[in-house]
C-alpha cells in the first residue's frame, strides 16, 4: 500500500509535536509495509527518507486545476494570522509573529496559478497565506502522482485544504489526523472561526478521521459534528531510539517537581503553581520549576511572588532538545495539569527517564498511561497530595518508576501505525 501524506515540518527541523509524531508515523507505516510519499511546505534536504520519499512543495508549480477545486478555493479568505491559531511552535517564534502582526495592516492575499510558490514552512504570520497555496500545491502533486498512491492522509489542520484539493483531482480517499482542534489552543470563546471552518472543512470532506485520543474524538464529533462512524483513534506512541538517559549533578539536595511545557491557559501553570504552595506548607526540602515560555509567563510570575514561594519556584524559560532531558535527569516528579490535552508526549519522555508523572484527566495520555498518577486539573489538593507522597514515600516512586519505564517503552509507533493500516484499508476497499 501506497499513501501520499501532507505534513507541516519534518526531523531534523521542527519547531513542536507535529514533525516529530509524522516522522514516527512514516517509520512505523514502513515497519508495517506502507510506502509513504511525504509532501511538506519547505524541505531543507537534510530529511531522513530511509522510510518515506519526501517532497518539497517549493519545488513544485502550481497547475491548472478543475473548476471544482477553483470552486472551492475561492470560496476561503485567507488574511493574516492573528492570536491563538498557532499549534506548534516555538514559544519564542510565535510572540514574534504577532508582534510582526500588529505592525502590519491585516490584509488579504490573492491565489494564483501556474508559478512555483516559496514558503517558509514556518508558523509566521502569513501562515494562513500559505495555507491557501499549499492547497493548490497539493492538487497539482495529486495529479502528477495520480497513480503512486492508494490514499491521501493530511495532518492537523494545516494541511487538510491540501488534502481536499487533492482527493478532488484524484479521486482517492482522504483521511484527516486530527493532532489538536481550536477548543485545546483556547476556551470556547477564543476560537478562531477561520481555522475553525478549515477544521471542519476536512473533517467532513474525509472518508476517515483520526484522532489522538478519545478525548480529541469526543470534541470531533461534539464540537463539529462530524459522524461518530467515520471518527476512529490511534493514540500516539514515542520513539526512544538513539536517546540515552543523562547523568548529571544537581548541586542541591532538595527534590525537584518539574511542569515542561507551554505556559498558557491550555496546560494549566495556575494549578501548578496553587499545588506547589500546598506542597511547601507541609516540607521545605523541595523546589519547583516552571520550564516553558507563553504568554501567561508574567502572571505566573507574579502568582509564586503572591504567594510567597519565589525562594523554592524557579522558571527556566523554553527548553528544547538535550535541555529537556537534562532538566527530566534533573527531576523527582513531573507534572502536566493540562485544562485540554489532546494527548501528550511529555509524560512518557518523563517515564522514560525514570521520572514518576502525574497527569491531569483532561489529557489524552490518561486513556493509555496506567501507572501515572492521574487527577483533575482543578483539584489542587488532590494535585499537592500526589506530589507529596511521590516525595515522601519512596516505595511509591520506585513503583511508579519501574512500571512507568516498562509501560511507555511498550508504546511502539509500530504498534500504532498497524492500526492506522487498517483504517487506510477500510477506505480504499469500502
Amino acid at each position: 500500500m501506497k499513501v501520499l501524506m501532507f505534513g507541516w515540518e519534518f526531523p531534523p527541523h521542527i519547531a513542536g509535536g507535529l514533525g516529530t509524531a509524522c516522522e514516527g508515523i512514516v517509520k512505523g507505516l514502513a515497519h508495517n509495509g506502507v510506502e509513504t510519499l511525504f509532501v511538506m511546505p519547505s524541505a531543507s534536504g537534510d530529511e531522513d527518507q530511509s522510510c518515506a520519499t519526501i517532497l518539497n512543495a517549493s519545488d513544485v508549480a502550481v497547475q491548472h486545476v478543475s473548476d471544482t477545486v477553483e470552486e472551492f478555493l475561492d470560496k476561503v479568505k485567507f488574511i493574516n494570522v492573528d492570536s491563538n491559531i498557532v499549534p506548534y511552535v516555538d514559544p519564542e517564534e510565535y510572540f514574534e509573529a504577532i508582534e510582526k502582526m500588529k505592525r502590519e495592516q491585516t490584509k488579504e492575499t490573492t491565489v494564483g496559478f501556474g508559478q512555483k510558490f516559496k514558503f517558509s514552512g514556518k508558523y509566521g504570520a502569513n501562515l494562513l497565506e500559505e495555507v491557501s497555496r499549499y492547497a493548490q500545491v497539493g492538487g497539482t502533486i495529486a495529479m502528477q502522482h495520480a497513480g503512486e498512491f492508494d490514499v491521501i492522509h493530511a495532518h492537523d489542520w494545516l494541511t487538510y485544504l491540501a488534502g481536499i484539493a487533492a482527493k478532488e483531482l484524484s479521486g482517492k480517499p482522504l483521511v484527516v489526523h486530527v493532532h489538536a482542534t481550536s477548543f485545546d489552543r483556547g476556551t470556547d470563546d477564543m476560537v478562531d472561526s477561520r481555522v475553525y471552518s478549515i477544521e471542519k472543512r476536512g473533517m467532513e470532506a474525509a472518508d476517515r478521521v483520526v484522532t489522538v485520543s478519545d478525548l480529541t474524538r469526543n470534541i470531533v464529533i461534539n464540537k463539529y459534528g462530524i459522524n461518530p462512524d467515520k471518527v476512529v483513534t490511534v493514540h500516539n506512541a514515542v520513539d526512544f531510539s538513539g536517546r540515552e538517559n543523562l547523568q548529571v549533578d544537581r548541586g542541591v539536595r532538595d527534590k525537584v517537581v518539574t511542569f515542561l511545557g507551554r505556559i498558557t491557559f491550555q496546560k494549566g501553570p495556575e494549578y501548578f503553581i496553587e499545588a506547589a504552595a500546598k506542597v511547601l506548607k507541609r516540607t521545605k526540602n523541595v523546589r519547583f520549576v516552571m520550564a516553558g515560555s507563553g504568554d501567561m509567563m508574567n502572571r505566573a510570575i507574579r502568582q509564586v511572588a503572591r504567594l510567597g514561594i519565589s525562594d523554592r519556584f524557579h522558571f527556566t524559560g523554553f527548553l528544547r532538545g538535550q535541555e529537556v532531558q537534562k532538566m527530566f535527569a534533573l527531576s523527582d516528579v513531573y507534572i502536566m495539569p493540562s485544562v485540554s490535552e489532546p494527548f501528550g508526549i511529555s509524560p512518557l519522555e518523563a517515564m522514560r527517564s525514570n521520572v514518576p508523572s502525574i497527569i491531569s484527566h483532561q489529557s489524552g495520555a490518561a486513556e493509555v498511561l496506567k501507572y501515572a498518577l492521574k487527577v483533575d486539573f482543578w483539584d489542587v489538593d488532590a494535585m499537592a497530595d500526589d506530589i507529596y507522597a511521590l516525595l515522601q514515600y519512596p516505595a511509591l516512586s520506585d513503583f511508579a518508576n519501574r512500571q512507568g519505564f516498562d509501560e511507555v517503552n511498550a508504546l511502539k509507533w509500530n504498534n500504532a501505525t498497524l492500526k492506522l493500516k487498517k483504517v487506510y484499508e477500510s477506505v480504499v476497499n469500502s
